[in-house]
């Protein structure tokens, strides 16, 4: 991905970004799409990303803080290479999508919202993952892991680890 000579603050956008901000600055509703196409980029929104969209579409750094916390969808720190989702929709939620959760940060030595040591991984709950009739549910990525229980939640780990 080509970089962008245009360099504010304390980050570089890649011209695809840059793009992408001029042609939905003028949009309602903006802010929360062009806060999902940064995440994108980067995986997550760091406060001088933040900072360089407040100028670049001219509205108080406040307000993009604002969408930001307001959205579970949107991280504002590193998650790890492979970013571990467990579903917590209804129908995982009744079939013990927190027991999955507490025993992948276990087994990981996580905190909430924490990031393991190497980089590797992070675990968070989301809201539905659609696939209802497989829950509980949780993905690495794009791998997608249905009728768990959490004694399958090492093995599973490890076909992430030393990838």
């Amino acid at each position: 991905m080509a970089e962008t000579a245009k360099t504010e603050g304390d980050i570089t956008f890649p011209q695809e970004l840059l793009a992408f901000i001029e042609e939905w600055k003028v949009k309602r509703g903006s802010l929360i799409m062009i806060l999902h196409k940064t995440q994108e980029i980067f995986g997550f929104i760091s406060r001088p990303s933040a900072e360089k969209i407040s100028r670049l579409i001219d509205i108080p750094l406040a307000r993009v803080y604002g969408v930001i916390t307001f959205y579970h969808f949107f991280k504002t720190s590193k998650p790890g290479k492979h970013k571990i989702s467990v579903c917590l929709g209804t129908a995982c939620y009744l079939k013990g999508a927190q027991d999955l959760i507490d025993e992948t940060r276990k087994l990981l030595g996580l905190e909430p919202n924490g990031v393991t040591e190497d980089g590797q991984f992070s675990v968070d709950p989301v809201r539905c993952v659609g696939c209802c009739g497989l829950a509980p549910v949780l993905t690495v990525g794009t791998d997608t892991f249905g009728k768990l229980t959490k004694n399958e939640i090492p093995g599973i780990i490890a076909k992430y680890q030393n990838v």
